[in-house]
């Protein structure tokens, strides 16, 4: 394989207290789908459908089937994963290196309750072996309780079901397991033994704990009910069993209070504090010891700064603002680390405190037990900030699956190192991982764009005169400079550079980094932001009145800014992150299959092991595997043996964005953007493009001059437009002087000189039809260009011309077609199929602020996720050496590069 000169440049576990998890951390795996985004709805003992509560004990996560949140199918089940280490590979395990696409896609239940098999999901009438909207399971690795919601019961299993559909033992809520009246046939008045709607429960030390929801109350069984209807010892959230609540929340009354509930959906205890997540008042409530008397009140309120209030996302109390308005007054943002919409769950380990936060689609992190009001998460698991909901900002959650994000989480369990949560609208359980966190969020990047940064430009005609005045208004921030006797263009635009990248008070503009581009009186502002946030940069540029000097600016905002971190199948990426590899290590360079591990480091997306270029402390270039294609996301892990070659260490997931395709131009490395791109003339021999369009109709000529020399063809019926050119190309090969081939992109017929160098540069060439004609034939250039040194590097010393054909390196562009002609692409393979293949989704380019005409764009033969996009440029570009160049497909942009180009012509202007 050739490596293109770019790319040359008895186990110990990492001990639990470097262990965490981190804002944005992606979910290590995930339960109930092949794959993390997914989502298809059914049953079976490995398919989930819109699920809601989780339990686990002695190695067997507890899956409700069901949910009352509207998210479906509702599968009326209750699921036994037994022997779960057994089946979820452990974070520090190697995997399987033949496996082809997700075995981090894992489980497989070994029970059903609820329902006679794994394939069922029937709702049938009250039963001991039947339930109706289940929302909750609770156990503490003897006994099991579930919610039966919709059947206002609590049903109780004695010891753990072994076998499917097995009867419960005792019910609650109900005198027997075939009646579901709520409070006992008392409409809103409740009693001791009634419920209303259940739905959270938990067992601890012997005690049952009981969200009953519709009635507002938790209740408490001071030991495990033996019989039906049994009596609870205390009440929460009311003063007796007796009081009646307002049955319609949209007319209740919000008295929020230490003492008081509205809708509570979860209770659970670490065995020394009760937690309880009071969904109508948006908030978290912490009794510190157990409660021993009815309506005692809790002692820590978390969501909210006090106990009398119920804000959602109650920001003027609890977050810091994030700016001022034109009268000095705060404003915040949506929510902070310390807010709460609708709070589903809260689950502690007696160390730490995990929410379930369902309305911000997210689950917040405490590393210790709040002991105070309005303490704020440390970390949030589902959003990459903790001011950010990406699911309610999109206008379509239902696309947004990923390894990083869950939608209305409704419960959560944990296992002392993977933490589980339900994913209702997703359909799946995902597991997050306590791990190291050495690679960023967005850590994986197409390896050629890295970073795809807004610009704008702005250049300058006329006449500078002694004091005219240029302003350059970055934002609200302005910028001057004065003209002195006798300066130039040149002096004004270091003048205004100095200005804005803060020469001389050493502070430059935060938004906008300046670079002068004098041999077009021009100055181009690149954002210094990465990514979209920088097209939101806003600017003018004024001059004096009476000045003889015209700016021309590209726009009003600065354009162009892309996500480089959204990564198409079969790119080759980079992993930018710390400590990832204890010494620096590369694929041999003739390799036809890169190796899946390199100095004791493998990478993994959802799991499939990824080849690997070459691995660093700091950076790991690997290619994305083509088999992720028609997924959302992947998450990816990096596993490294230490050089003792006995720790091993992981690092926590993140999520990546998969896109079909995201191209990125490769450049130099340790430059500003827009950097000098890995540009190569085209060609030894002096070539041209001739085009053939329009529609065919029999009769029609189709013409070709090469100098005196005429090649025609009539179309005849059943042409196409590639037949045409065909015919052309037969004939134009009988001249003396020039040979044609067909173009890969669109139907064109490229011509080369028979004799390589410059010899032929400027024989003419044409392409003409009649009028009236419909087959349309178009030269794009009147000559013959350009021969130069095939794959040279352009430079200013050897710069392009306008109209020759150049070669740009790129990554990103997708799959390649016609697959069924053989162009299958293999991951970690050398590309063997041929020169000529044409991404899935079309290139265009633009190089100069015009079209160059793509000839060919695809799979380089011989290297592995490389793309050659070969370019014809526009005769009319002007010399600039820092001309800017893009390719694009559909709606992604590639970063923008430079390459100097020198038009010989001195009348060629911009």
């Amino acid at each position: 394989m050739r490596l293109i000169a770019l790319f040359l440049t008895s186990t110990l576990i990492v001990s639990a207290a470097e262990l965490s998890l981190t804002t944005g951390q992606a979910a290590r795996l995930v339960i109930g789908q092949p794959t993390f985004t997914a989502a298809t709805p059914g049953a079976s003992e490995s398919l989930l459908g819109a699920i809601s509560g989780l339990a686990y004990a002695n190695d067997t996560l507890f899956v409700v089937d069901s949910n009352r949140m509207g998210a479906t199918p509702v599968n009326h089940r209750v699921l036994l994963f037994r022997n779960l280490s057994n089946q979820l590979p452990a974070p520090e395990a190697e995997l399987d290196v033949n496996f082809n696409r997700c075995q981090i896609c894992v489980g497989a239940a070994d029970v059903v309750l609820g329902q006679p098999d794994f394939s069922a999901a029937e709702l049938k009438a009250a039963a001991a072996t039947t339930m109706r909207t289940p929302g909750a399971v609770a156990t503490d690795g003897r006994v099991l309780a579930v919610s039966d919601s919709d059947n206002n019961r609590v049903l109780i299993w004695r010891s753990i079901p072994a076998t499917n559909q097995q009867p419960a033992d005792v019910v609650l809520g109900q005198p027997d397991f075939t009646r579901v009246v709520p409070n006992d046939g008392g409409g809103f008045t409740p009693n001791n033994r009634s419920m209303r709607g259940p739905s959270g429960l938990w067992i601890q030390d012997g005690r049952l704990y009981v969200a009953d929801s519709g009635n507002n109350r938790i209740l408490i069984w001071n030991s495990i009910p033996s019989s039906n209807h049994q009596p609870a010892d205390l009440v929460l959230g009311a003063p007796d069993f007796n009081t009646a609540v307002q049955p319609d929340l949209t007319k209740a009354t919000i008295d929020a209070k230490a003492t008081t509930l509205l809708t509570p959906v979860s209770v659970t205890s670490d065995g020394r504090r009760v937690f309880v997540s009071d969904l109508g008042h948006n908030r978290v409530l912490i009794w510190n010891t157990l409660p021993s008397r009815n309506q005692q009140p809790a002692d820590v309120v978390i969501g909210q700064k006090t106990m009398e209030t119920a804000v959602a996302n109650n920001v003027t109390e609890l977050c810091e603002p994030a700016d001022t308005d034109d009268e000095g007054n705060p404003l915040y943002l949506p929510m902070c680390a310390a807010t709460m919409d609708f709070p589903r769950y809260a689950l502690s380990d007696g160390t730490r405190l995990f929410i379930a936060d369902g309305g911000n689609d997210r689950i917040l992190v405490y590393n210790t037990i709040p002991t105070e009001n309005g303490k704020a998460a440390d970390a949030v698991l589902g959003q990459v900030r903790e001011t950010l909901n990406t699911v309610s900002d999109s206008a379509d959650p239902d696309g947004i699956a990923s390894s990083g994000v869950i939608r209305t989480p409704l419960s959560l369990a944990f296992d002392g190192r993977n933490l589980y949560a339900s994913d209702p609208f997703n359909r799946r359980v995902m597991v997050f991982t306590f791990a190291e966190r050495r690679v960023p969020n967005t850590g994986v990047r197409n390896s050629a764009s890295r970073e795809v940064f807004a610009v704008a430009s702005v250049s300058f005609a006329g006449e500078v005169k002694e004091n005219d005045e240029i302003e350059v208004k970055i934002q609200d921030r302005s910028y001057k400079y004065k003209a002195a006797k006798d300066d130039t263009f040149g002096k004004l635009i270091d003048g205004i550079v100095e200005a804005i990248n803060g020469a001389n008070s050493g502070a430059g503009d935060p938004d906008v980094l300046a670079t002068p581009n004098k041999a077009l009186f021009a100055i181009i502002f690149t954002a210094r932001v990465a990514g979209a946030p920088g097209n939101d940069v806003e600017f003018t540029v004024t001059q004096t009145s009476g000045t003889t000097i015209v700016p021309t600016t590209s726009g009003a905002f600065l354009t162009g800014g892309q996500d480089a971190a959204k990564i198409a199948p079969g790119t080759v990426v980079a992993i930018l992150g710390e400590d990832l590899a204890d010494e620096t290590a590369s694929a041999p360079e003739n390799a036809e299959q890169l190796p899946r591990e390199l100095g004791g480091v493998q990478v993994y997306f959802d799991g499939i092991r990824a080849p690997l270029y070459w691995v660093s402390p700091t950076e790991i270039r690997a290619q994305m595997p083509w088999e992720v294609r028609g997924s959302q996301s992947a998450n990816a892990i990096v596993r490294t043996v230490r050089r003792d070659g006995r720790t091993i260490s992981v690092t926590s997931a993140i999520s990546v964005p998969l896109v079909a395709q995201n191209p990125g131009i490769y450049a130099e490395e340790g430059v500003a953007d827009p950097r000098p791109g890995i540009v190569l003339h085209g060609s030894s021999f002096a070539t041209g493009t001739v085009s053939v369009d329009g529609s065919i109709r029999a009769g029609d000529v189709a013409t070709v001059t090469i100098e005196d020399r005429k090649y025609e063809y009539t179309v005849v019926e059943g042409d196409t437009l590639a037949s045409v050119r065909d015919r052309l190309i037969e004939q134009i090969n009988q001249d003396p002087k020039v040979e044609a081939f067909p173009a890969a992109a669109f139907t064109r017929i490229r011509l080369r000189a028979r004799v390589a160098g410059p010899e032929f540069n400027g024989l003419a060439i044409g392409g003409s039809s009649r009028d009236g004609d419909e087959v349309i034939i178009t030269a794009t250039n009147s000559q013959l260009c350009c021969a130069n040194t095939a794959g040279a590097r352009v430079t200013e010393d050897n710069p392009a011309v306008p109209g020759e054909t150049i070669i740009v390196l790129a990554t990103g562009l997708g799959g390649v077609k016609p697959e069924e002609a053989g162009y299958q692409q293999v991951t970690g393979r050398i590309y063997e199929g041929e020169a000529l293949n044409d991404p899935l989704e079309f290139v265009s380019s633009l190089a100069g602020s015009k079209t160059a005409n793509v000839l060919s764009a695809g799979l380089m033969p011989g290297t592995v996720g490389l793309y050659q996009v070969v370019l014809e440029l526009n005769s009319d570009l002007p010399t600039n050496p820092q001309t800017q160049m893009t390719i694009a497909q559909d709606i992604y942009v590639s970063n923008i590069v430079t390459f100097p180009i020198f038009n010989p012509n001195p009348s060629a202007t911009n």
